[in-house]
């Protein structure tokens, strides 16, 4: 085996396979010299892999956990398999973003020879998706699309949009593209399950500096809570401030009641999350479209 490159990677594929290999097997499998096997061992502990020499009569190696995580040499059944299940993770909200990015990842990376098995094996398996959850092959477009700097188009709200996208981020159980809209001429955030995504990728753009992490999950909020309302509570401040999210403003009044400022996503969400108070409450501050919410949780209810 001549190529260092290949002969390297053959070790870590050998080391990754079995709990440990004699020195001699390892000489025998790559067809190499013991004072090469020794090269390449160094080799791989200098790239951060935590290969162990095992003392004895026999001697040997053998990979162990290290302090962060290598690079690793995954086969083809192996690769096709960590792509399904990423695939499956990522319409699951609770996973959140990482599977999500390692996806994106390993797609960017995987041999041709193998996509067919993936979209083979995509065709006869199915998994259901939680509420929040994103569809797989639309978040590797629009990753794509962010990383590349060019443009998407889509329909949003009986509106078509053009941005130029900055990034995918996942705030709460929901996901959203955060980008420049040219058009109106600011940062928005559009939730991907609202999203009919026009392909292929539009034209390039020069990347804009984009706002603070901070900036970008207050924009979200905003969104997120835009349907309000004040109650007051009939139950201490502390046992309110226990049940709820830190996000939720709770006052104090006195000793047996407090000021809950509830919001919600639309007037229905925000009216179930005043029932999950689980207390009496009076509306101090309200909408018509909550009162109309309400009523008909009240009708419903009997």
């Amino acid at each position: 085996m001549p190529n260092p490159t290949s002969r390297l990677l053959a070790l870590l594929t050998l080391l990754q396979t079995r709990p440990s290999w004699t020195g001699a097997e390892l000489v025998e499998r790559l067809e190499v010299s013991p004072r090469t096997v020794r090269y390449d061992i160094r080799k791989l502990r200098d790239l951060g892999y935590p290969v162990e020499a095992i003392p004895g009569v026999a001697g040997g190696y053998r990979l162990s956990a290290g302090t962060s995580m290598p690079p690793l040499q995954l086969a083809d059944d192996e690769a096709v398999a960590v792509v399904i299940a990423l695939r499956t993770a990522t319409g699951s909200a609770e996973l959140g973003e990482a599977a999500g990015t390692a996806l994106v990842k390993l797609e960017q990376v995987l041999p041709r020879r193998l996509r067919g098995r993936v979209t083979a094996m995509r065709q006869y398996t199915e998994a259901a998706r939680t509420p929040g959850g994103v569809d797989a092959d639309l978040l590797i477009f629009l990753a794509g699309a962010c990383r590349d700097h060019r443009r998407v188009r889509f329909d949003y709200q009986e509106a078509r949009r053009e941005v130029e996208p900055h990034r995918v981020v996942q705030v709460g159980r929901r996901w959203y593209l955060v980008a420049f809209d040219p058009a109106r001429d600011g940062w928005r955030q559009f939730r991907l399950d609202r999203m009919t995504v026009k392909r292929p990728e539009g034209a390039r753009f020069v990347p804009r500096e984009a706002p603070s992490a901070a900036d970008v999950v207050h924009g979200i909020d905003a969104v997120f809570a835009r349907h309000r309302a004040v109650v007051l509570v009939h139950a201490p401040a502390a046992q309110m401030t226990a049940k709820l999210p830190t996000a939720v403003p709770v006052e104090w009044v006195d000793e047996g009641r407090c000021r809950v400022h509830a919001t919600g996503e639309s007037p229905g969400a925000l009216a179930l999350n005043l029932l999950m108070l689980d207390a009496d409450f009076e509306l101090e501050e309200s909408s018509a479209e909550l009162d109309a919410a309400l009523a008909t949780l009240r009708r419903r209810l009997g």
